[in-house]
């Protein structure tokens, strides 16, 4: 056998996400995939620069889904379970639902503004 056959850093998993966020992203530089296999197996831990998180995101989160929904079929073809973890980038200002809650303690800080 060749060496790359037991190579655990490439993949067609790891090329198609490579591909998939590289498309949409506005910074594709800064796209890297790191491959690990463990008894689990595959997880693909992905970064991006923190202006492109919203982009592979994706509104509602259906952009990560949809990435991931086709990385369960690639990861059929070979009979391995194949997950992706988005790295959140150091400096991301990502809100999620309810922040607004958190840092007003619950109370809406509009309703004392005079209309």
């Amino acid at each position: 056998m060749s060496d790359t056959a037991t190579d655990v850093s490439t993949g067609a998993d790891k090329d198609f996400v490579l591909y998939v966020v590289r498309s949409i992203v506005t910074e594709p530089d800064k796209v890297e995939v790191v491959r690990t296999v463990d008894e689990k197996g595959v997880l693909l831990t992905l970064k991006v620069g923190k202006d492109d998180m919203g982009k592979v995101v994706g509104r509602g989160g259906q952009t990560a889904k949809s990435i991931r929904i086709l990385l369960r079929v690639i990861g059929a073809r070979t009979n391995s379970r194949v997950n992706l973890k988005i790295v959140e980038p150091d400096g991301s200002t990502f809100v999620g639902a309810g922040a607004n809650e958190e840092a007003t303690g619950g109370v809406d800080s509009s309703a004392d503004l005079p209309s």
